[in-house]
């Protein structure tokens, strides 16, 4: 199933999940670094990358919802339900964080797991989201599609 987000029929969502992912990554890398004896100039950093995952996720979940509700198969709604959930989920964990750092929280270990613990989810909602692709097909142009481009183009 081809995504109805996409451009040249390239599905934009997968191409913009890898930003939000590495930002919060890095994120809590900096403020492990700053834990272990860092400058803290860890913590801004990873104060900064965490604002720009948290504004990736939000503008790489406009694609993803159109993809969303564009589903037929209810299998792959469920398995899309579950990821979404995950990365609404994940999301608000990192904005959580965001006021608490936002608003002078000293930097205790809460941020540090609420981090963590975001990383960690996005690890599940990966799994579904390649599921989704993988197993349901969903942003892929099927197989038949792409048969009859190359026939074209080789006529």
């Amino acid at each position: 199933m081809a995504s109805p987000a996409s451009i040249a029929k390239h599905p934009i969502h997968p191409m913009l999940i890898p930003f939000p992912i590495g930002l919060w990554v890095f994120s809590l890398v900096a403020d492990i670094v700053y834990r272990v004896g860092g400058d803290p100039l860890w913590l801004g950093i990873a104060y900064w990358t965490m604002i720009g995952g948290t504004v990736g996720a939000l503008v790489a979940a406009i694609p993803g919802l159109i993809d969303y509700l564009s589903l037929k198969d209810p299998k792959a709604v469920r398995i899309a339900t579950v990821h979404l959930t995950l990365n609404l989920i994940i999301v608000g964990l990192f904005v959580v964080n965001l006021v608490l750092r936002t608003t002078g929280y000293p930097p205790t270990t809460v941020p540090l797991v609420l981090s963590a613990v975001g990383v960690g989810l996005l690890l599940f909602s990966g799994w579904f989201g390649w599921e989704l692709i993988y197993r349901y097909g969903v942003a892929v142009t099927p197989e038949i599609e792409v048969r009859v481009r190359e026939r074209r183009g080789a006529a």
